[in-house]
């Protein structure tokens, strides 16, 4: 038997033992959780404003989201598109709403840039990550499109539970609005829909998606990619439900009205560094709470209550996903996004829908009564929405600015801390794609897909930024209210139809939008709106969808 030379022995031990240990030490960090592949959880509130939340000055009780921001960034200047369906379609493609085919709502078709449904020149951020080699979740509201070959699980989602459109009730399930797991109907219309993972419990939305994202991150525990779990809630939108033991602990936090509110979360906000020391309030053009009739004021309260229970169950919930990752020693090495998809919601008038009829007396008869059945209205957003004007659907800054909250201990230096860099919600797919080390295709599926204008926080992540401007121009347009904002200059209408009606706001110094200095500076609104309106006719804004009717 020929033998081995003592020399080439010594020659293959000394390669094989440093790749042995090479090859030891790769695993360990894949099975630690490598940083640059960390998992990542987006998880969405429907219609909560800008200073609800603990940490963004809010009264309403939030220990586990302050809990994130304790321990990761929170963005001061960051946007969404101030309404449901577009919030959605840029926050899964990364794209402006129009150029992703969805510049509206999904309940009827109005042509390019307005369809009810993402198009084909789009890619998500699920079909990006599962590419990527992710496994990729969710649970909740989708509202991108409800048709078959629209649903989640036809854009990138391997995993599913929760409704294809709107989710008008937190206690039973509406007709029009079936509940799916993957592509399987699972319950139709139903008063009493049946808590699958817990039958011993009452359906209530807000548990249930949580319950089914929690049986996501259990099952994803023996998949060796990383994953990808995106919970959208539809809380705190109307109607107003929660349940009993959360209203209980809201009773009488709201007897002093929305104006002493106001001022309260002001204060807060400025204690906190959210605003500038030297900002004000608007004018609310609200009621004053204090000319209110004693009874007005009960039943409005009462309203709040509940609104401010909805968010409270939904952090606790937040809370359960937060400690499932902990248990599992996944937290460190998951990348938590939070955020809403728009203002506080001012529907259903000053005082909410169904006002002076679903009243605090007869509240057993209206609690799981859904749809149209509730809402705080105007004021109370008003105040949700501190400091800023207006609410949902409108684009000035009550409209789009939302808390942005990133936590990620492996990947985030000098935590707790403000950015206040401004952002939009196409940077949460660039975002994703970043830490992920996935690539933004160029074509997808056979399709051309459109580049993204999309910027990775991941440097915010990375290192202090003190800077409040950007040279990058952003755009809004929804229902003809329309924006640009570039470095200081925010330009913004209530009517972009109308030449004469654009405002000129210095956005640094007056984030309140309450000093238009537009007569002043001719010259910067004419170039804004220039250049709003050459990205409104590439983005598939322009021409107005009632104009191409009348063209046909």
């Amino acid at each position: 038997m020929k033998k081995f030379s003592t020399k080439w022995t010594v020659w293959f031990c000394g390669w094989l033992f440093p790749l042995a240990l090479l090859h030891v030490l790769v695993m360990q960090s894949v099975s630690a959780g490598d940083p640059s592949r960390p998992n990542i959880v987006l998880i969405m509130a429907d219609d909560m404003g800008f200073s609800d939340i603990g940490c963004y000055g809010g009264e309403i009780q939030t220990p586990n989201i302050d809990r994130l921001a304790a321990g990761g960034i929170r963005f001061t200047q960051f946007y969404n598109t101030g309404r449901c369906c577009p919030t959605r379609a840029s926050l899964m493609t990364g794209l402006y709403p129009h150029e992703a085919g969805l510049g509206h709502m999904v309940y009827r078709d109005r042509g390019t840039g307005y369809h009810p449904y993402l198009n084909r020149q789009t890619v998500t951020i699920a079909e990006v990550l599962k590419d990527a080699g992710y496994r990729t979740m969710m649970a909740g509201k989708w509202h991108v499109g409800h048709e078959k070959g629209q649903w989640p699980t036809d854009r990138g989602f391997e995993h599913f539970y929760g409704i294809h459109i709107h989710v008008d009730s937190y206690f039973k399930v509406l007709p029009g609005c079936p509940v799916y797991h993957n592509d399987r109907l699972v319950i139709d219309a139903t008063e009493t829909p049946p808590n699958t993972l817990h039958p011993d419990q009452p359906w209530y939305t807000t548990d249930v998606f949580t319950d089914w994202s929690l049986k996501f991150l259990d099952d994803a525990a023996n998949d060796e990619r990383p994953f990808f779990l995106y919970t959208a809630y539809n809380s705190p939108h109307w109607p107003l439900e929660a349940p009993d033991e959360n209203i209980s602990e809201c009773e009488g936090r709201y007897d002093e009205g929305w104006d002493q509110l106001r001022r309260e979360k002001l204060k807060r906000m400025i204690q906190m560094g959210v605003v500038d020391a030297d900002t004000t309030l608007p004018d609310s053009q609200c009621p004053a709470w204090a000319d209110l009739s004693a009874s007005d004021q009960t039943e409005s309260a009462f309203r709040r209550e509940i609104y401010a229970a909805q968010i409270e169950r939904m952090d606790q919930n937040i809370g359960r996903i937060i400690e499932k990752l902990d248990q599992a020693g996944r937290l460190d090495n998951t990348l938590i996004l939070f955020l809403s998809d728009n203002g506080c919601c001012a529907e259903g008038g000053m005082f909410g829908y169904r006002w002076n009829e679903n009243t605090k007396g007869n509240h057993d008869q209206w609690r799981n009564q859904s749809g149209r059945s509730s809402s705080m209205g105007e004021a109370w957003s008003n105040a949700s929405n501190t400091p800023f004007r207006l609410h949902k659907r409108w684009v000035h800054e009550g409209g789009i600015a939302t808390p942005l909250i990133a936590h990620w201990p492996d990947g985030i230096d000098q935590p707790d801390r403000w950015c206040r860099r401004p952002g939009h919600v196409v940077d949460v797919l660039a975002t994703c794609v970043d830490v992920a080390g996935a690539k933004y295709p160029t074509q997808f599926d056979g399709e051309a897909i459109k580049p993204t204008p999309g910027v990775s926080l991941k440097s915010a992540f990375e290192s202090v930024d003190d800077s409040s401007t950007d040279s990058r121009p952003l755009f809004w347009e929804h229902e003809s209210h329309a924006a640009v904002r570039q470095g200081k200059w925010k330009l913004v209408t209530l009517n972009a139809t109308d030449v004469d009606a654009w405002e000129l706001y210095d956005i640094v110094r007056d984030r309140t939008e309450q000093n238009d200095v537009a007569p002043s500076h001719p010259k910067v609104v004419q170039r804004l709106r220039d250049q709003w309106t050459r990205w409104a006719t590439q983005a598939n804004v322009l021409p107005w969808p009632k104009d191409r009717v009348e063209k046909k």
